[in-house]
């Protein structure tokens, strides 16, 4: 987080304490999709196991119902990930001033 100011530096990722580090952040960018689209996405991977199960499943709807509501406010940026991955890389590129 200490990089350069002509570089750019991504992180992602979600943490209780996440609230803290805000301040270090010049851009937090909120990803986000549909309850059922999620689902789909965790039913069709084959690359990790976690939310094939019904209780961590449930997990993530729930994160998804508690966390993301207090993520998008103070967001600077919420891309939709329903359209394609060139898309919301452009969207992110743009708003970092990245393009």
């Amino acid at each position: 987080m200490d990089a350069a100011a002509d570089e750019a530096l991504v992180v992602a990722g979600c943490a209780e304490d996440q609230a803290a580090l805000r301040p270090r952040f010049t851009h937090v960018v909120l990803l986000s999709a549909p309850a059922e689209r999620i689902e789909v996405r965790i039913a069709e991977r084959s690359d990790h196991p976690f939310g094939k199960d019904p209780a961590e499943l449930a997990r993530v709807m729930a994160d998804l119902r508690e966390v993301e509501p207090r993520i998008r406010r103070t967001a600077t940026l919420e891309v939709a990930t329903t359209v394609p991955v060139a898309v919301v890389v452009e969207r992110v590129r743009a708003h970092c001033g990245l393009t």
